[in-house]
């Protein structure tokens, strides 16, 4: 027995090294700035709740043109090829692009404040409606802009020598990538905690408000939305402090001017604009507002397409820089992520299905919410091991299999295994504690895909391109979420769920509630989510393009 304690210490004892210590010895004061930026994007999940049940309750959407509008509202983040091409151009003043990214995410969020304050004055100008997809498009170009500075921030966070000016060795420094990747997503994270929490709070004892009182709280959201571009523009001005500060140090322990430049100032080499990567984004934009602004039938589709043609062109002039296994590699790991990332969802149907249907009121979605967030955090900080230590390959075939089978509970719930288990335990399993053992076993998930390949860029990206790679892949897997929605709005209009619309004067119903079709579309998304995955993985590991890291 003796023995069995003592090997049970060992392994607790490497765990706790592993997990705990590696990382608090790997923290840098440098890597505060850009985790701040992360920080607020993931606070911008503040206004998530109140929009969907804004646009529930007072926009006449239909699911398949919300589904639709999720594809424009992800477009922007394809810009991320010429923002970051422009990033390692500016590497002195990229700070700016932070400042105008919070300028429009500013915007964003006084127009949804207005239209929640001030409905009728807002509507005089133009509808409702209108004003809320201009606000639903405003806010991605500033989080794009503001994202594109802080994968470069990343980079420039890790230091390349000690407080002495002693150069880290390469495997220092490639667990120092890991390490910043890790803790961006854990910022990220650490912001929808944050603001989960504060829903709980500003939600308690809603279902015993009027309608005004709602909306004065929609609106107090927004208002308090605001704090978002406010935490990017401070870690901005934080990281000129921290450089300065370093640049001091440096020139006090006899570095000269040059060398310090050097390292604080801009990647290892000068680096030559490549006029296809704008030329890419003017196509994209031009693309985009010709097909945008017409009648075409299949216009998003066709905006899909010529999209993703000028990223993979761009893609193929950057993995020119690369060595040939190296390029092979990458390619092969971002068709696997891709796949993984276009699957479809259900589509907003399932949350109006859990509002109406099985009555979970804003404040228990933001206990949902916080619960993921919070087991987000644990699962990235426990898993970090296995990310350092398992190819991507496995990981993402490991978060698929386990995306299929926490599927079910959400099927069951349709289906009504709720009032079975709840006759069995006496109430106790009923629809919220099914949705919350759920949510608690699927939330350390969602985050994990994305950190190998990261971390893969900063390692192995040309130092005077970090920023372009970064957003070209990035370009490239956000793409897939636009095909997610593009697949989500097709089976939205093949299995159409409504949910019931009143008019907000007389209380007449609009349109009224169908969700019969919505038990065959979860579905068939969970079979599509496991299988497109697995066949990917499949078929890539089978040609040249397969991967071990």
């Amino acid at each position: 027995m003796i023995e069995y304690w003592r090997k049970a210490l060992e392994v607790f004892a490497g765990w706790r090294q592993a997990i705990v210590v590696d990382l608090v010895r790997q923290l840098r004061w440098s890597f505060l700035p850009p985790l701040m930026v992360y920080l607020a994007a993931g606070v911008s999940g503040l206004t998530g709740i109140v929009g969907a049940f804004y646009v529930k309750e007072y926009l006449g959407l239909s699911a398949a043109f919300i589904a639709g509008l999720a594809f424009w509202a992800g477009l922007p983040w394809a810009l991320k090829m010429p923002l970051g091409h422009l990033v390692d151009l500016i590497w002195r003043w990229k700070s700016l692009l932070v400042f105008f990214g919070a300028g429009l995410i500013a915007t964003s969020l006084m127009i949804m404040y207005a239209i929640v304050s001030w409905p009728s004055d807002m509507a005089a100008i133009m509808p409702l409606e209108a004003w809320y997809v201009v606000s639903l498009l405003l806010a991605p170009c500033g989080y794009v802009i503001q994202d594109s500075v802080a994968d470069a921030m990343s980079v420039e966070a890790v230091p390349k020598v000690d407080e002495e000016g002693r150069p880290f060795t390469e495997a220092a420094q490639k667990a120092m990538h890991t390490t910043m990747q890790t803790l961006g997503r854990i910022a990220l994270i650490s912001g929808l905690v944050a603001v989960a929490a504060l829903n709980i709070f500003m939600f308690s004892g809603i279902e015993n408000m009027d309608e005004s009182q709602k909306t004065d709280i929609y609106a107090r959201i927004y208002l308090y939305a605001l704090v978002i571009p406010a935490i990017s523009i401070s870690g901005v001005i934080l990281a000129e402090f921290i450089r300065h500060r370093r640049r001091r140090a440096l020139l006090a322990q006899g570095m000269d001017e040059d060398s310090v430049s050097d390292l604080l100032d801009r990647p290892d080499e000068n680096v030559e604009p490549n006029y296809w990567f704008f030329g890419g984004g003017v196509a994209f934009v031009a693309l985009t507002l010709t097909v945008g602004l017409s009648d075409l039938a299949w216009s998003q589709e066709i905006v899909f397409a010529g999209s993703m043609i000028i990223v993979l062109i761009l893609m193929r002039q950057l993995i020119a820089a690369l060595e040939p296994e190296r390029a092979r590699i990458l390619v092969g790991t971002a068709i696997i992520i891709f796949v993984f990332r276009a699957v479809p969802l259900p589509g907003p149907g399932a949350t109006w299905f859990q509002i109406d249907v099985l009555g979970f009121d804003q404040q228990f979605l933001s206990i949902l919410s916080l619960i993921v967030s919070l087991l987000t955090l644990a699962g990235m900080i426990v898993l970090r091991p296995l990310m350092a230590s398992r190819s991507i390959i496995y990981i993402v075939a490991l978060l698929t299999l386990a995306s299929g089978v926490l599927s079910l509970p959400n099927i069951g719930l349709y289906y009504g295994v709720q009032e079975w288990t709840a006759r069995l335990t006496g109430g106790v399993v009923d629809a919220r504690f099914i949705a919350i053992m759920d949510t608690a076993l699927e939330s350390p998930l969602g985050q994990v895909a994305m950190i190998p390949m990261l971390a893969w860029i900063a390692r192995n990206a040309p130092a005077e391109l970090k920023a372009t790679f970064f957003a070209v892949m990035a370009s490239f897997t956000n793409l897939a979420l636009s095909a997610s929605s593009l697949f989500t709005r097709h089976l939205n209009e093949i299995f159409v769920v409504t949910r019931e619309v009143t008019d907000r004067e007389t209380g007449a119903i609009v349109t009224a509630a169908d969700y019969s079709q919505l038990g065959v579309l979860l579905i068939l998304v969970a079979t599509i989510s496991v299988v497109a995955p697995l066949l990917t993985i499949i078929v890539v590991q089978m040609s040249p393009l397969r991967t071990n890291e």
